[in-house]
């Protein structure tokens, strides 16, 4: 008699069961705020068993310090794409396309701005977000270097980090305010950005004649 062997489906890899788990807390904060997010909310949205939630985040602020970081990704993408060195002017310029990508990650995605912007007084959601915003404010001052010859900045404060999250502050009244960024709000922030920047950055910052590799 001939056996009938049933091949099992392989075991998803652990990277690709934290993105499952990640994306389906994503949805339930976009869709129901922090008051619909819990590992059994979560698993449920998954389609997994509780105990696997637990087995990679211990509790809902693990779940949310880890989406934190998955959106700070993003941010750290949009400034490493390339930026077109004939179509800059001057370095306002620069901040501009720099702000509207950012702008446009907080445009498509809610938990973006529930997690960075809003007022949810997670103490641990707010400081691996400082620490992210450190990494996004280096790579910032980098792509500016890249395009023009900076002055001698401050060595005890970040200057690139602190104009970012200045722009923010902003942002964040927006969202308090209207749910969202709104345009008119938007531009004030990239207003906040460029005035910021401009106490460092002279406005006539020479380009450099081709970009740094």
């Amino acid at each position: 008699m001939t056996r009938t062997v049933t091949s099992r489906k392989p075991r998803a890899s652990s990277q690709a069961r934290i993105a499952l788990i990640l994306d389906a807390a994503r949805a339930l904060l976009s869709e129901q705020g922090f008051a619909g997010l819990s590992i059994y909310s979560v698993a449920e949205r998954a389609e997994i068993p509780p105990s696997s939630v637990y087995h990679f985040f211990a509790s809902v602020p693990a779940l949310l310090e880890a989406l934190t970081a998955d959106i700070h990704a993003a941010f750290r993408d949009c400034l490493l794409q390339p930026v077109s060195h004939a179509e800059l002017h001057d370095w306002r310029d620069l901040a501009r396309i720099v702000e509207q990508r950012m702008l446009a990650i907080y445009a498509r995605d809610s938990a973006a701005r529930q997690l960075i912007l809003a007022q949810h007084g997670l103490a641990e959601v707010v400081q691996a977000d400082r620490q992210h915003d450190l990494e996004l404010g280096r790579l910032m001052q980098a792509l500016f270097e890249r395009h023009f010859p900076l002055p001698q900045l401050p060595g005890d404060i970040d200057v690139f980090t602190l104009a970012m999250e200045l722009g923010d502050r902003v942002y964040a009244r927006s969202v308090q305010l209207h749910g969202t960024i709104t345009p008119r709000l938007a531009e004030e922030g990239m207003r906040v950005f460029d005035a910021y920047l401009g106490l460092y950055l002279p406005i006539g910052l020479p380009k450099r004649n081709l970009p740094l590799n």
